[in-house]
């Protein structure tokens, strides 16, 4: 069974806590990525940033987004996936928490990320289907 080692981006860039939403979003521009795992001081995963956090809770509500740390926006306890998971795994997470990146760690440590192109790429047509759906509803 592919597992999601085999079929994650590895070396995700993350960006750190307490660097400003500009800063991410400068990022997320140079990396021409829409997401980007937030890191601690403890290089620990601490939430997922993505462009539309940027615009509906920065930008949409007249925020500066040089004043905004990316970790102000990291809420709760990142929904993950461990690097040695099978994809049955992979799909059952990102249907059940509605996520179409899932941050891929090995024991404490971030080794990349699964990106719903990646599942489309390494699984079957009929599985990716039911994910989209899934996702979408």
């Amino acid at each position: 069974m592919t597992t999601a080692r085999e079929i994650m981006t590895p070396d995700a860039t993350c960006i750190g806590a307490n660097e400003s939403v500009l800063d991410a979003a400068k990022k997320l521009t140079d990396l021409g990525v829409g997401a980007l795992p937030i890191c601690g001081t403890d290089e620990r995963l601490k939430g997922m940033l993505t462009d539309r956090d940027i615009v509906v809770k920065v930008l949409g509500v007249g925020k500066d987004p040089a004043q905004v740390k990316a970790g102000d926006l990291a809420q709760g306890e990142a929904v993950t996936i461990g690097a040695d998971d099978d994809a049955e795994e992979i799909l059952r997470t990102m249907s059940e928490h509605k996520v179409r990146r899932l941050p891929v760690i090995d024991g404490h440590s971030l080794v990349g990320i699964v990106a719903q192109a990646d599942v489309a790429r390494a699984l079957p047509d009929p599985k990716v289907g039911d994910l989209l759906e899934a996702i979408s509803a």
